[in-house]
């Protein structure tokens, strides 16, 4: 009898996210309690200070990461779901890709980390309306340079890791990946 096969999920890492929010608020309450100390260092309150333009700018920054980790540390359903039935992409879209709409599977490094790339079919590629965009960096899903129906999941501040995510397509449909 063979044994059924467990769908692979990856959700939101807890203890990478609420770390990044708490180094975040770190960062913005040292900042502050360093100008507290010594007021002569602190920026004036005005626009017309560079300094407090460019600290009010790291602020947002840090505010927004601060946010991006605790709701994501709240955050435990699925991100990506690779199951019988094929790849269930979350981070915001919702969308599932069948295995018969998926032409290939890779692992490929980008910078440090090995990441995974999915070749889509072009007709499901528009039909699953990913929303790709190169310049959001939180964002798990990219696109890929040079491949229009082609998506890279970042296994940044996921629980499992995109060699993983391979292993599992590997499970489902070892005849999808490249190397």
């Amino acid at each position: 009898m063979v044994a059924a096969v467990r769908p692979v999920e990856a959700r939101y890492s807890v203890l990478h996210n609420i770390s990044m929010a708490a180094v975040s608020a770190g960062m913005v309450t040292a900042a502050i309690v360093y100008f507290v100390r010594n007021p002569a260092n602190a920026p004036t309150l005005s626009p017309n200070d560079p300094r407090f333009v460019l600290f009010t700018m790291l602020a947002a920054a840090m505010a927004y990461y601060v946010y991006i980790g605790v709701s994501r540390y709240r955050n435990r359903t699925p991100q990506l779901v690779i199951d019988r039935d094929g790849v269930f992409l979350g981070f915001g879209r919702d969308r599932r890709l069948a295995w018969k709409d998926i032409q290939w599977v890779r692992l490929r490094r980008l910078a440090l980390r090995p990441q995974l790339e999915i070749g889509v079919a072009p007709e499901a590629f528009i039909a699953a309306n990913l929303r790709l965009s190169m310049w959001n960096l939180d964002d798990g899903l990219r696109p890929i340079r040079g491949m229009p129906t082609a998506v890279l999941v970042r296994d940044n501040g996921l629980d499992i890791t995109a060699s993983a995510m391979l292993d599992a397509a590997r499970t489902f449909r070892p005849n999808l990946v490249k190397s």
